[in-house]
């Protein structure tokens, strides 16, 4: 494997953001381009899109060849779990299990970065999958803006979390990729707003809204409980947030 790689430095960025955040096949990256991963989370909302897109051509795909809207949700969920490992999912499932099964800060982080899951992370999921289950059965009928939107969106704030909370820990995923600057926070956060916007126009201000209200509060809750933010907290937002944000969507519909 080559020490460098001479490809455009927005091509590299948005090849480690793929590489931290997805299980697609990509081309072969020098060691060296990785040093780039704080940098690199820019591009989240661009991954989060993509991811979106494909989740979301799935079940426009499923409801073109005539199967209910349910069915249809079912696929998206599944094309989301298998491109990304479901990382985001077993952020959450690792975050409620620590933030709520722990009595000391030392003791939350000691169950977060245990394997097994407990009964709180168990929940979680059966709650995170049938929220997002019911509010997308509803929202395909009408188009696949609000996946794209919601996937952009939900990792954009991401980066916010990286750069303003400290670590929690001396070791782990988020400690890995590093801490970004705020100015690359707040690149991630504009294009993630315009990429729901230019997908949804004012229809997701909103959804964006109900995010960033989730945002804060699952930020608050991180530092007083634990000091700071991990790799599951960062996943525990991204779940949390794509799930408001459809919910917002949805409930638009039905207003």
């Amino acid at each position: 494997m080559p020490e460098t790689d001479h490809r455009p430095v927005f091509l590299l960025d948005l090849a480690v953001g793929f590489a931290l955040l997805t299980r697609l096949p990509l081309p072969r990256l020098a060691d060296a381009v990785f040093v780039r991963q704080a940098r690199a989370v820019w591009t989240f909302a661009l991954v989060g899109a993509v991811v979106g897109l494909l989740a979301g051509g799935a079940g426009w795909a499923a409801m073109w060849a005539g199967l209910p809207g349910m069915a249809a949700a079912g696929l998206v969920l599944m094309v989301q779990i298998v491109v990304t490992g479901a990382m985001h999912e077993d952020g959450l499932a690792d975050t409620m299990d620590g933030l709520w099964g722990g009595w000391s800060r030392e003791r939350r982080l000691e169950i977060m970065k245990d394997s097994a899951i407990g009964t709180y992370g168990v929940l979680a999921l059966i709650l995170s999958l049938g929220l997002r289950w019911g509010a997308l059965s509803v929202l395909l009928a009408g188009g696949i803006a609000p996946v794209i939107a919601a996937g952009a969106v939900s990792r954009c704030l991401m980066p916010v979390v990286m750069a303003t909370l400290p670590h929690a820990r001396d070791d782990g995923l988020s400690r890995h990729v590093g801490r970004p600057g705020k100015g690359v926070a707040g690149v991630a956060c504009l294009l993630g707003t315009a990429l729901g916007l230019a997908v949804c126009g004012v229809w997701a201000a909103v959804p964006m809204a109900l995010a960033c209200v989730a945002t804060a509060g699952i930020m608050w809750i991180a530092r007083a409980r634990i000091g700071g933010q991990t790799g599951d907290i960062l996943g525990a937002v991204q779940q949390v947030t794509e799930i408001a944000m459809l919910l917002g969507f949805a409930a638009t519909i039905a207003g």
